[in-house]
């Protein structure tokens, strides 16, 4: 039978002990948790006006934002802000 996992001290060992995972406990509290994801990550062409609407009235809007920004979500409406919106910020921040 083959080990299935590296042990520690082999280089596949030391990858897995690096990782971190974020805190995600904020998306509990988040409207779009209790809304679904179809407003969120709409078609290509589709309005976002629901989804902005939506966040506008979440309390965890600024940690949604921030998450997109640190993890470089590039996909759907995060913390009230389309792709483009976002890209727009990260050029002008930088």
């Amino acid at each position: 039978m083959s080990e299935r996992f590296s042990p520690t001290g082999t280089l596949l060992g030391m990858f897995t002990d690096t990782i971190t995972t974020p805190d995600l406990t904020w998306q509990r509290e988040a409207l779009c948790a209790q809304t679904g994801a179809d407003f969120f990550f709409p078609e290509p062409g589709s309005s976002v006006r629901d989804a902005k609407r939506i966040c506008g009235l979440c309390p965890i809007r600024s940690a949604c934002l921030d998450y997109a920004l640190t993890h470089d979500e590039r996909f759907g409406v995060w913390g009230g802000l389309s792709e483009k919106e976002r890209l727009h910020l990260r050029r002008t921040s930088s």
